[in-house]
């Protein structure tokens, strides 16, 4: 598979859950609109963690790069770097299940029972969907109170979790972007502030809260839950001139926060 059949395939998958994000690219230029990066989600289970999952991303010329950690969100990441400077960057994350309690691992551990062996045969894999059961009401609103990515990614399993608008190759600043996307109606990620990071840590970061979408739980359908997001980056020069390629663990932490359950949602 080539990467602009990977990313054309990825692209049509994530808008079934943030159908927002189509509206919003036209605002910036549409098809003209850079990617900076996508990022994705999985549990540190041996059949899907970050070693597995990266295999597929390798294949199509992509290098890991740096790491980071999420200690109060139980989560690890690896960046990684693309083959083609067309190409977008990736943030792919796990959580570590271990780390959660006994009774979310018990509600995980036979979601994860159903995986297929074997499971990541391909890049096709990232948005393969959900591979278990649907969850029940109160056992996403229990996974939600301990880890709200341990809920989403338990609703929806693999999918591009969002997409990121390259700022930086707007020739306008984020800061004018938060103002567009406002002034269009479209609800912010206001975690840490609107805008993440600064020009001092090379990155400057800001999200729309995730969509909502309809849900059919196993004894509850029709309920709106958080779907993907749609993200926005601007990456500074670092001293040697060069365009920084990483990300920033305090903002990404924040960004994580944009799929949260939101309390006027509830349940019908």
């Amino acid at each position: 598979m080539s990467t602009s059949t990977f990313f054309a395939a990825l692209w049509a998958d994530y808008l079934a859950l943030a159908p927002q994000a189509a509206d919003i690219r036209q605002l910036f230029g549409g098809e003209h609109v850079i990617n900076d990066h996508v990022a994705f989600r999985t549990f540190d289970h041996s059949a899907i963690c970050l070693t597995v999952l990266e295999q597929p991303l390798l294949e199509l010329g992509y290098r890991r790069d740096a790491h980071y950690e999420f200690p109060d969100k139980h989560l690890s990441a690896w960046g990684y770097i693309p083959a083609s400077a067309d190409d977008p960057l990736i943030f792919l994350s796990q959580l570590h299940l271990a780390q959660l309690s006994a009774a979310a691992q018990a509600i995980i551990a036979p979601l994860l029972a159903h995986l297929p062996v074997p499971c990541v045969t391909g890049a096709d894999f990232f948005y393969s969907g959900r591979h278990w059961p649907a969850l029940s009401w109160a056992q996403y609103q229990a996974l939600a109170a301990e880890s709200e990515y341990a809920a989403w990614l338990a609703l929806h399993g693999f999918h591009a979790n969002h997409f990121t608008i390259a700022v930086h190759r707007l020739g306008v600043s984020l800061a004018e972007v938060v103002d567009k996307i406002a002034a269009a109606g479209y609800p912010m990620n206001t975690a840490g502030g609107v805008i993440k990071g600064s020009e001092d840590v090379l990155l400057m970061q800001a999200a729309t809260l995730a969509q909502p979408v309809s849900f059919d739980f196993a004894d509850a359908p029709g309920q709106l839950v958080p779907g993907c997001y749609y993200e926005f980056a601007q990456r500074f020069a670092d001293e040697s001139g060069q365009l920084y390629q990483g990300f920033v663990a305090a903002s990404a932490s924040r960004i994580f926060e944009s799929t949260h359950l939101q309390r006027e949602w509830g349940a019908t």
